[in-house]
């Protein structure tokens, strides 16, 4: 893959950044309950980590590849291919895909495709959805308490995500409550599978109990919280914080420590300036590791129209002209 020369861009200090007000769609007091109930919920009950009862070293280790393993549901799924169609997988793996990503409770496909779209419609303007440049907070968390007429309107989802509608396992999901039982019931398994493995080890119910506790616990609910922090992370601290390759008409930056956390949506700069590629490496050390899943999806056949840098693409372009040339 080749690299691009980075332009010399200046990354201005945060301070020196516009400040923007809040979305002029935005009912400024009006709580969205829903969404505010789940998210402090969910943080509260994560908070059971700190009682020691409660931890396990496997937990713990669960929860690290927990948020990888269901965190890339959320990249890859969500955002590279349902998003922006940066390749296509058979309908079966994304779908479970789908669900893996409805395990993180960050939203119905359509709702989060559509918000997404928006923000790069609009990104860093006045109506962008959740920019950090109303404040960090609003861009990290805020954006998701409040009603927002337009991101919580099913005409803005006919209309940015209408591709995603047409699939009838999403509307499915637009039409009930089962991605929130779908969560429910991940979190449960975590219990259950952590009482069994708990009673097999220790060969009572108190070590069944704490085992499943400490797989529910850390499993599904710290590791919940910390894929919200991280994914949420690229629309915060890689609008603020990090450097530019490409001059972009947005305040969009490159931020290693986002880039690590996401293991490759940090690079995000990169990615608003060619969103449709299926990979956000424009330099040898921007290591993009959702990249090199898709491309090992494509190895094994499950990825197909994977869709090359706008370096690689403009390339071939330019030799297909040529051949017509010649």
């Amino acid at each position: 893959m080749s690299s691009p020369v980075p332009i010399a861009v200046p990354v201005e200090e945060p301070g020196a950044k516009p400040v923007l007000p809040l979305p002029d769609t935005v009912i400024k007091g009006s709580i969205n309950w829903p969404y505010a109930i789940s998210i402090i919920g969910v943080h509260a009950l994560a908070l059971l980590a700190i009682w020691p009862w409660a931890f396990s070293w496997t937990g713990l280790v669960v929860m690290v590849v927990g948020v990888h393993v269901f965190g890339q549901a959320i990249n890859l799924l969500y955002h590279r291919v349902l998003t922006h169609r940066s390749c296509i997988l058979p309908k079966w793996l994304e779908h479970a895909f789908t669900v893996m990503a409805l395990c993180c409770l960050e939203d119905t496909p359509a709702k989060w495709v559509a918000t997404h779209r928006y923000h790069h419609l609009h990104s860093d303007e006045h109506e962008d959805p959740h920019s950090p440049l109303v404040s960090f907070l609003w861009g990290h968390i805020g954006w998701l308490l409040v009603v927002n007429k337009r991101t919580h309107n099913i005409d803005t989802y006919r209309k940015y995500a209408s591709d995603i509608l047409k699939d009838p396992f999403y509307m499915r999901l637009e039409k009930s409550y089962m991605w929130v039982w779908i969560y429910v019931a991940h979190a449960v398994a975590f219990f259950a599978v952590g009482y069994g493995l708990g009673w097999a080890i220790d060969g009572t119910a108190a070590g069944a109990l704490q085992f499943g506790v400490s797989l529910f616990v850390w499993g599904a609910l710290v590791r919940t919280v910390a894929v919200w922090h991280i994914t949420w992370s690229v629309n915060s601290l890689s609008h603020i914080f990090g450097y530019k390759n490409h001059d972009t008409d947005d305040h969009s930056t490159n931020n290693w420590l986002v880039a690590l956390l996401t293991v490759g949506e940090g690079w995000h700069n990169n990615h608003h300036h060619d969103p449709a590629s299926a990979s956000n490496q424009h330099r040898w050390w921007e290591f993009d590791i959702t990249y090199y899943e898709i491309k090992l999806l494509e190895k094994l056949g499950l990825a197909k129209k994977v869709i090359p840098p706008r370096s690689v693409r403009q390339a071939r372009a330019e030799a297909r002209r040529n051949e017509d040339q010649s």
